[in-house]
């Protein structure tokens, strides 16, 4: 106390010193509250010193930062939790956007007046490079993309054109695997496990959407919905052969996309690219193979050149395109049967007729699944059963009920035109 209050005095006595010591005390406080605010960032980097809101900025190791974070008991209502994802998506482009390549269909043309033949490009897609065996490298597309050609070309991410062959395709699910004589330089593509997508999570589509001179167009979205049915009429009868099991995504897909990939956040094809719903006023409706069905279907191509499936050996036409005259009065059918499959022929040497089965019986069951259309009776068999297992039938005919079991074979590597 004593040196408290001589030095009171002192400076009570001395105003000139006080005024100097006021100024330099100022300046020193001032200068020392800076030094002290352009510490903090620094010193709590350092994690020497937590921020006032009580959150964390931390990177994440994907390249994708979480801002803010940190221990959740301590957010208010009025705080908010974002996510930039700019730079994942970034790092995931550059590491898929080399495999993209410029698929080109080119087809005979006759022309009008001087009735000469000559080769065009009939349209270009896009495709995935995935393997190399070999000398060859493999890309998967879309079959529509290859379909009809008499002969391929692939335009890869330096600009070159190089002749490619059909492997093999898939009618049902719309894909093909092409090949083309290896070289250095060539970027793969890296396939991801669709059955982790989740809704909301970004996606990113790679492709040549108008043809070669937007090669490797990017656009960003998200997976809408990661379980879709697309029915197909795959031979233009108006009847669906086929339900497609596609992956919902709103990222922009424009024709010269199909075939391209559908990539998550780690850079990984989760989807085959190839279907947009195109029509006026609706957007971003999208759709892709998802990859963990595209994958059984290349193994099978690179092993046999097509796709093993069952056989039964029908040319199926769906009930519900029958009128109900000949429900009545061709079928018997009675009125409690709504759904199914009517069989309009059959080869004699098929399976479905040595087990008994004949044209105008009305299929309803398999396994005791009710079978409502075509589409249906074809998923049931390609997913539940393999070449030379068996399966129960129950179907009508001239109104009664009957069963049967059938021993199924191998699917016919030329019927691509009798899907059953």
């Amino acid at each position: 106390m004593g040196n408290f209050d001589d030095d009171f005095y002192e400076w009570k006595e001395k105003p000139g010193r006080r005024r100097k010591g006021f100024l330099s005390h100022l300046i020193a406080g001032v200068l020392g509250g800076a030094l002290v605010l352009a510490s903090i960032p620094m010193l709590q980097n350092l994690g020497w010193m937590s921020n006032n809101t009580g959150l964390e900025t931390v990177p994440n190791t994907e390249g994708v930062t979480f801002s803010p974070t940190g221990n959740t008991s301590k957010v208010t209502p009025a705080q908010t939790y974002q996510i930039s994802v700019e730079g994942g998506a970034i790092q995931a482009v550059d590491k898929a956007e080399e495999s993209v390549v410029g698929v080109i269909n080119i087809q005979n043309l006759t022309d009008f007046w001087s009735r000469r033949t000559e080769l065009v490009e009939a349209g270009t897609g896009s495709g995935v490079l995935f393997a190399k065996d070999g000398g060859k490298s493999y890309i998967v597309t879309n079959y529509h993309v290859v379909e009809g050609a008499v002969d391929l070309e692939v335009s890869l991410v330096n600009g070159e054109r190089v002749s490619a062959e059909i492997v093999g395709v898939d009618w049902y699910t719309d894909l093909a695997v092409i090949s083309i004589d290896a070289r250095e330089g060539l970027v793969y593509a890296e396939f991801g496990d669709s059955s982790y997508l989740r809704v909301g999570e970004p996606a990113i589509a790679i492709g040549n959407p108008l043809g070669l001179e937007f090669s490797r167009t990017v656009t960003q979205g998200i997976i809408s919905s990661t379980e879709r049915s697309v029915p197909q009429d795959l031979n233009g009868d108006g009847q669906p052969e086929w339900e497609l099991d596609v992956v919902q995504t709103d990222a922009a897909i424009n024709p010269g996309n199909s075939g391209g990939a559908l990539i998550n956040i780690d850079g990984k094809v989760v989807g085959i690219n190839s279907i947009k719903i195109m029509e006026a006023g609706i957007e971003g409706l999208g759709f892709a193979i998802p990859s963990n069905d595209v994958l059984p279907i290349i193994e099978d191509i690179l092993a046999y050149g097509y796709v093993k499936r069952p056989y039964i050996g029908i040319d199926p036409k769906d009930l519900q395109l029958i009128d109900s005259y000949h429900r009545v009065n061709t079928l018997n059918l009675p009125d409690e049967v709504v759904g199914g499959i009517v069989i309009i022929d059959l080869p004699v040497t098929g399976p479905a007729y040595l087990a008994g089965l004949r044209e105008l019986d009305v299929i309803t069951q398999l396994d005791q699944t009710p079978i409502q259309n075509s589409a249906e009776l074809r998923k049931y068999l390609y997913r539940n059963k393999k070449a030379g297992e068996q399966v129960q039938v129950t179907y009508y005919r001239d109104g009664k009920v009957n069963t049967t079991t059938i021993q199924l074979t191998q699917f016919p590597k030329d019927a691509t035109s009798n899907p059953s």
